[in-house]
């Protein structure tokens, strides 16, 4: 189990007042209001954060002459393991049992990602900071579902503290966004294009094969399917109407869209109930 001297040490002292792990009460954990669904989802959650750094390393081959860019990726990263680490952290608080650094080598023994690249996979620079607006509009949508869905009190603390980071790296990669839109001319219909393709990139390997690292027994088989369809229908079921609103309007913003109006509301309708049907449960009602 971490403690303040091990997993959590990475964290504890405070960047320009940004939040620690070290200052989280966790004197106030209590185990009696932990959903096991959400349990089961906070592992996942966990290993995919705390794997910041290799992305860090892709971002900075992409964009390897603008030093300003990579200083601010690398700083992300620092952030982005830190929020691993917290969810490990409060994890491991919960269920003595699991073990974060195991979870974690047994993620990328089974998932890593091509860093030895000099051009983004998105075709561009612009597209590539599209895509991480894309990313930063679901994780920060996801943990403030969380947030709201849970009565643990240290668990709810540490899932807004993490959708606030979230929606500020969106606003960082967005104001990036700005610059390389001119250079490389990257038309509205390419960065929806690009906006729906990382949207659903969700159903790739890292989010299905994160939580089977987090949460299936020690040696069982890995089963892409069945993994993500445990993941979705715990994962999904979190969301309200208010999340996919916020949500779509972050992506159309990225995409050059009016982020309100009609074509947001049908949009986000949609969404939601697609959603839903995924999670197998029934849409509230407007």
């Amino acid at each position: 189990m971490a403690d303040v001297n091990g997993t959590e040490s990475q964290a504890t002292e405070s960047r320009n007042g940004h939040w620690t792990v070290a200052g989280l009460p966790w004197d106030k954990l209590d185990p009696s209001k932990v959903n096991p669904d959400i349990l089961k989802l906070i592992k996942a959650a966990a290993l995919v954060e705390y794997n910041g750094d290799s992305y860090a390393d892709y971002l900075c081959n992409v964009f390897a002459d603008n030093t300003e860019f990579c200083r601010t990726a690398r700083q992300w990263a620092v952030e982005e393991v830190q929020h691993g680490e917290a969810l490990g952290a409060w994890a491991e608080r919960v269920d003595p049992s699991w073990n974060f650094q195991a979870a974690v080598t047994r993620f990328r023994e089974g998932y890593k990602i091509d860093i030895d690249v000099s051009q983004s996979v998105r075709g561009s620079r612009a597209g590539e900071l599209v895509a991480r607006c894309i990313v930063e509009t679901g994780t920060s949508s996801y943990y403030t579902a969380l947030a709201e869905a849970t009565d643990e009190p240290v668990l709810k603390q540490i899932c807004r503290h993490i959708a606030a980071d979230e929606f500020r790296h969106y606003k960082l990669f967005y104001d990036y966004l700005g610059d390389y839109l001119t250079q490389e001319r990257l038309g509205k219909f390419g960065r929806l294009r690009i906006s729906l393709s990382r949207i659903n990139e969700t159903e790739d390997d890292e989010l299905s094969f994160a939580y089977h690292a987090a949460n299936a027994d020690e040696g069982a088989p890995y089963h892409r399917e069945t993994a993500f369809a445990n993941y979705v229908r715990r994962a999904y079921s979190y969301y309200r109407p208010h999340h996919l609103d916020r949500m779509v309007a972050m992506v159309f913003k990225a995409s050059g869209l009016k982020p309100q109006g009609w074509l947001h509301d049908v949009a986000s309708r949609y969404a939601y109930k697609r959603m839903m049907k995924k999670a197998g449960v029934p849409p509230l009602a407007a």
